[in-house]
């Protein structure tokens, strides 16, 4: 029986042609399953847009900016913005820590007795996005419990660490019927410890913003030229609940 003999050229032509095919086979395989994903199921894009509209970044506030105090430290710091927001005759949002809270309750209680509000920050700084729906609802109601227990008024807003949430951080906090908030302004004073940077970035603000700080001796120190400079803009520092309650009157 006769066999033809291939030559070395007539193999690799008809390998090449081979793998030709399978690649293109592989590339069309690829691309209808791409746009099979796309049609049949939502994007990560979509599913972060649908979350995000589940939490709070600004107000409308027509002439009000609100100064958010993250607390988990600083209770020199905080007693002296108190005292800044007393001359100034401003307010602020304080989002506290509820482990820094039970060593802190006289300074606490000033707080809300100064006309302040009070948040929650969660009990112990913790990544929500690292917790299961069960861990966030403990982690956020062991706080908002503490609170309710020293001012003896219930808590309304959550503010969670490092901005740090996912499905089941926002869930947990609607569940225990808490807005979750954020900031449209970061003053980053907590890594840059500079009075004037920290006065530049807060002073950015328009009305219905969300400026994020912390007790840090630096903000102190830029917090009375802060509140000057809005209100010759004609600002006022008011809480994250009078900025959202011009929202919802709108």
């Amino acid at each position: 029986m006769w066999v033809k003999t291939l030559s070395l050229g007539e193999t690799v032509k008809k390998l090449s042609s081979r793998a030709v095919a399978m690649i293109t086979n592989g590339v069309l395989a690829v691309v209808l399953l791409v746009v099979g994903c796309v049609c049949f199921f939502p994007t990560a894009a979509n599913v972060s847009s649908q979350l995000e509209s589940r939490v709070i970044r600004r107000g409308s506030s027509a002439d009000g900016v609100s100064l958010m105090f993250n607390v988990y430290w600083g209770t020199q710091e905080v007693e002296g913005i108190l005292d800044v927001l007393a001359d100034r005759g401003a307010k602020a949002t304080f989002f506290l820590g509820g482990s820094w809270a039970d060593d802190n309750t006289a300074c606490v209680r000033r707080i809300r007795a100064e006309g302040h509000e009070i948040g929650t920050h969660g009990y112990f700084h913790r990544d929500h996005t690292a917790l299961g729906y069960e861990e966030n609802v403990e982690e956020i109601a062991r706080s908002v419990q503490f609170l309710s227990l020293v001012t003896g008024e219930g808590i309304a807003l959550f503010a969670p660490p490092s901005g740090a949430y996912d499905e089941n951080t926002v869930s947990a906090a609607e569940a225990l019927g808490l807005k979750t908030i954020l900031w449209s302004r970061d003053t980053v004073d907590w890594r840059d410890r500079d009075a004037e940077t920290c006065y530049a970035r807060a002073v950015q603000a328009e009305a219905g913003d969300f400026v994020l700080m912390h007790p840090m001796p630096h903000t102190l120190e830029a917090l009375p030229r802060i509140l000057d400079t809005f209100a010759e803009r004609g600002l006022r520092a008011v809480t994250v609940s009078e900025n959202l309650a011009a929202q919802a009157a709108t």
